[in-house]
């Protein structure tokens, strides 16, 4: 077959396939190592050298052309068939997607936003600080003495002599009273986890959030801290909410309270909530001791200031009525879901 009707007969082969797959076995019948345009060089043998040079040319003219045939036809029939996908496989994209469950923010989260909200509009800042901690921050610089029972190895996670999981945010505090350098004012609130070796049961956990609060300036007194926790409690609860403090210890607060709230439930009437007592124990305060002062750089005889810390569970516990600590850390979205309207 000479190249002229060889090259009418794949360009009319090439125009009538209707698929790309088909192209593919074109392709390998005209254009491979054996295919047949391969083959009509084997003709060159039976030419007269004058003749040879014309026939070669031929030849690889018609491999051009029957190469840009199938590439031409090809984006031609990758296209149709991209076009017809298209239609086949389209999305209405006007039906509803398929929901997945959705939680809201966990109770933790709340409280922890409502108290920064809280403090933020009086004025603090929000401090975070390392859950692993050391224990010159954590303990030491807190006033707490090296025989103290809270340093022992079964009350602390230790990690290794000098370093430990913060039992307290009082270390946010330290720290922020290190980086201050003796200036004033501080105002500010530090919630975060922290860590301690307790059973886990209804009402423990040997994980749990706390948040902290620490004022440290001139001429801060007692009914300082007495209106701000006042203030704290009624926006958490409920206007017309009591409180009372009871003498405490603490060794970085002197003097140190314990602070009850009434009862939110009954009114201070006496409930099972309350213990039919009225009151219900809510954090732990008092003003600044002025060695932490001292040994954190501020002069105790010029500056004083309070500090208080609650637990974030026992917060939540009372505002949302739930029972049993451990429900906070199941990962159970039917628990969760029970949240979205406080959100």
């Amino acid at each position: 077959m000479d190249t002229v009707t060889l090259k009418n007969e794949a360009l009319q082969r090439i125009e009538k396939a209707e698929k790309t797959s088909d192209l593919e076995q074109l392709r390998i019948e005209y254009l491979a190592k054996k295919g047949t345009v391969q083959q009509l060089m084997v003709q060159m043998k039976d030419l007269s050298p004058e003749e040879k040079p014309a026939f070669g040319q031929k030849v690889n003219e018609l491999k051009k052309v029957i190469t840009q045939a199938l590439e031409d036809r090809q984006k031609q029939l990758a296209e149709s068939e991209l076009n017809e996908r298209l239609k086949t496989e389209k999305i209405d994209i006007s039906l509803d997607a398929s929901s997945a469950p959705v939680g809201s923010l966990h109770p933790l989260t709340l409280i922890t936003q409502q108290i920064e909200d809280i403090f933020v509009g009086l004025g603090y800042e929000v401090a975070e600080g390392p859950e692993v901690e050391l224990d010159l921050y954590n303990f030491e610089k807190a006033n707490i003495p090296a025989d103290h029972p809270s340093r022992d190895m079964q009350d602390t996670f230790y990690i290794d002599p000098n370093t430990l999981l913060r039992t307290h945010t009082t270390a946010i505090q330290m720290r922020v009273l290190e980086a201050a350098h003796g200036k004033t004012p501080i105002k500010l609130v530090c919630p975060g986890k922290v860590y301690r070796r307790d059973d886990d049961d209804a009402t423990h956990s040997h994980q749990f959030m706390q948040s902290e609060g620490l004022v440290v300036g001139e001429g801060i007194t007692l009914a300082d801290l007495k209106g701000t926790l006042q203030f704290m409690i009624e926006s958490l609860f409920k206007e017309g909410t009591k409180i009372r403090f009871r003498p405490s210890y603490f060794p970085f607060t002197e003097p140190s309270f314990e602070v009850d709230m009434s009862c939110h439930i009954c009114g201070g009437k006496g409930c099972n909530v309350c213990k039919h007592t009225g009151w219900i124990e809510i954090l732990g305060s008092g003003m600044v001791h002025p060695h932490v002062l001292e040994i954190n750089g501020f002069d105790p005889k010029k500056y004083t200031g309070f500090a208080f810390g609650v637990g974030l569970e026992r917060i939540a516990m009372l505002k949302y009525g739930i029972t049993d600590i451990r429900d906070l850390y199941t990962n159970d979205i039917r628990f969760l879901q029970g949240f979205k309207k406080y959100q």
